[in-house]
């Protein structure tokens, strides 16, 4: 729990200050790049993943390895994919508005996020079928 908490209040700190290094740059007009966002979603994504599971010291958190844990990683990727679909989609609306003609790399991303998540279930579905 103590360990667990260390790197909940050391994760925390070091997103808030990349974040307003961040903010500190956009506000003086420098440019941010793509090592400060890089850095800023792993540093958040670390801080997520360990305020959210626990550890086998820790017994009450739900464990990313038991079913539980399993089932909400399951629910949340599947929320997060359509989520980032529909983001994607916003950003090719706000860029043809912008633009007049929407981004070909935009669209490829779009295309690409709508066919994946099928793309890869036909792939697991196959991979079962094969084992029986």
């Amino acid at each position: 729990m103590r360990s667990r908490n260390w790197t909940i209040g050391i994760t925390g700190l070091s997103a808030l200050l990349v974040l307003g290094m961040v903010i500190y740059r956009t506000a003086f007009g420098k440019s941010v790049g793509l090592g400060e966002m890089v850095t800023l979603g792993a540093i958040m994504m670390l801080f997520m993943s360990t305020v959210t599971w626990g550890t086998k010291a820790d017994q009450d958190h739900v464990r990313e390895d038991e079913e539980l844990g399993r089932k909400i990683t399951e629910q949340s990727s599947k929320l997060g994919y359509f989520l980032l679909t529909f983001f994607i989609l916003i950003a090719v609306a706000i860029d043809h508005w912008m633009h007049e003609e929407p981004s070909l790399l935009l669209l490829s991303l779009l295309g690409l996020s709508m066919v994946i998540l099928p793309f890869l279930e036909w792939i697991q579905m196959r991979k079962y079928r094969l084992s029986e």
